[in-house]
């Protein structure tokens, strides 16, 4: 194998690591340009070489990316390195309700009391159940009561209830 095809193998190779770091360095797309780059002139080399050899290389090309970015996206987060690269969803607290659409269409009309001030996203207690609600306009003090009014997706809308 002469220097040409080698050197375009090297590009390719060098193209594939550069869009696995585009995948989890942020760059504003700097690194996919060079990774572009780094194509262009890999299949350049190839055709250089022989029409053969360079179609050969686009096919090889059409191929490599999609298995490099399935690749950075499903399987590298699992391993050693990936897992201590990556961020972990934050767990939720028990009695923290899941957002079910279905199970929270239930909670319209449902009086309870403010967790965590509203600001106007915050934590209410419904009978024992902690969930993320939405304040109808501007801030609520801790420990009001509320009322929802409004159940979009898997957001609650809650109004404050005046005592009398």
């Amino acid at each position: 194998m002469g220097w040409w095809l080698a050197f375009a193998v090297f590009l390719y190779l060098a193209c594939a690591a550069l869009i696995i770091a585009e995948v989890f360095i942020p760059s504003g797309g700097l690194i996919s340009v060079c990774a572009l780059a780094c194509l262009i002139g890999g299949v350049a080399m190839f055709f250089h070489h022989s029409n053969i050899a360079g179609l050969a290389g686009v096919g090889i090309a059409i191929v490599m990316i999609p298995s490099v970015l399935i690749i950075a996206y499903k399987v590298f987060p699992k391993t050693k390195f990936g897992k201590s690269v990556t961020l972990t969803p934050p767990e939720r607290q028990e009695g923290d309700a899941v957002p079910d659409t279905a199970e929270l269409k239930d909670m319209l009309g449902a009086v309870g009391v403010v967790m965590t001030p509203l600001r106007p996203v915050g934590m209410c207690d419904f009978s024992g159940q902690r969930i993320e609600c939405v304040a109808e306009s501007g801030y609520v003090d801790k420990d009001k009561k509320v009322k929802v009014i409004r159940v979009q997706s898997t957001q609650l809308t809650v109004r404050v209830i005046e005592e009398s």
